[in-house]
């Protein structure tokens, strides 16, 4: 039988550091922000249409509007998009860090997204017809390929699978999947329509797409909740897992699998995202505590709220032009990452 948190914390004599009143003050208040960020994604952009006309396109459509046209058939899929992603980055990353317990654990640092992408351009270069289905579940595939590849090189010392040692296989990896990408965009002359994927972004993202990739998501997110309390176990080290009776061949491989699920679907919709999956969980985790049931929901919040910020401000800093969404995150996630690398090097010395 499961136990409590408080039973866990006793039998093993580790704190388990948890704010439920913070967890849900963050969930109300960042589903608050993602309303009004949602409403504000699809007012601005080329041309800046008022709220009260984004309000009455969606709540009173009129077809014969070009405004109501525009908002209902390019910006709400896009804003949509915006939040589905940031949540499928955010909360893979936050199951990667709790089952690895590596604080630099990333879909894009360790390769995931490189693999993903890898797959897409093989779709786009030599199956153009294929369904946009088909694109997805081959995006799964090269998100696999990848991760296995990943820690199959990262276990290969006698030492055992370290976090900086995982992050050097995961640069290895993701450096091959891209240059193989590239090749087959120079080669198949597809380099303009690739440079979109590699860039990242969810312009462009449409209502049957949102139809197909919001399957996929509902399963990957609800699949972590219901993990959740086992990846929280998991965190404390494998040998208070064992000592609880954790199966964590189990719990691995479905959280693996919600990885990949979560990574393939936003990488087949917004291109490889990196940085998402490594600050929101440790944002979340500092404003919630180390217990999972919480941190898995709040990173999925708090990771549409900064894809959409994001996306907004890509639409703003040169407008009417965009900026590529990854670029701007990257400004906030390389000295992030520096800092988690720094902190994790004066640890493992």
């Amino acid at each position: 039988m499961f136990k409590s948190m408080n039973e866990i914390e006793m039998s093993t004599n580790q704190p388990i550091r948890t704010r439920p009143r913070m967890a849900i003050a963050v969930l109300i208040g960042g589903t608050v922000l993602l309303i009004l960020g949602l409403m504000l994604s699809i007012s601005v952009g080329a041309v800046n249409i008022p709220f009260q006309t984004v309000w009455d396109a969606i709540f009173h459509y009129n077809s014969s509007i070009t405004d109501h046209g525009i908002i209902h058939e390019i910006r709400i899929p896009r804003a949509l998009a915006d939040i589905l992603v940031g949540a499928g980055f955010a909360v893979a990353g936050a199951v990667m860090q709790g089952m690895t317990r590596n604080p630099m654990a990333d879909s894009g640092i360790l390769g995931i997204n490189a693999g993903a992408i890898f797959m897409v351009a093989i779709c786009f270069a030599f199956f153009p017809t294929l369904s946009y289905n088909w694109t997805i579940l081959l995006s799964f595939v090269g998100a696999a390929m990848s991760m296995i590849l990943v820690y199959g090189i990262g276990g290969l010392s006698r030492k055992g699978m370290t976090p900086i040692r995982l992050v050097l296989a995961g640069a290895a990896v993701s450096a091959l999947f891209t240059a193989l990408s590239e090749g087959i965009a120079i080669y198949s002359k597809l380099s303009q329509d690739l440079a979109f994927w590699f860039a990242g972004g969810t312009a462009g993202v449409t209502w049957a797409q949102l139809e197909m990739i919001a399957p996929w998501m509902i399963v990957g997110l609800v699949g972590a909740l219901l993990l959740s309390r086992s990846i929280t176990i998991l965190s404390l080290g494998e040998e208070v897992a064992k000592g609880l009776g954790q199966q964590m061949t189990v719990v691995k491989m479905l959280g693996a699998l919600v990885v990949l699920i979560l990574a393939g679907v936003s990488v087949s919709i917004a291109g490889p995202i990196a940085f998402v999956g490594l600050v929101v969980p440790h944002f979340a985790r500092f404003l919630v505590g180390v217990d999972y049931r919480w941190i898995i929901p709040c990173s999925a919040v708090l990771g549409g709220i900064l894809l959409t910020v994001a996306d907004i401000g890509a639409r703003m800093i040169n407008a009417p032009f965009e900026s590529p969404i990854g670029a701007l995150i990257a400004i906030v996630g390389v000295p992030f990452f520096l800092y988690v690398a720094r902190k994790e090097g004066r640890n493992l010395s």
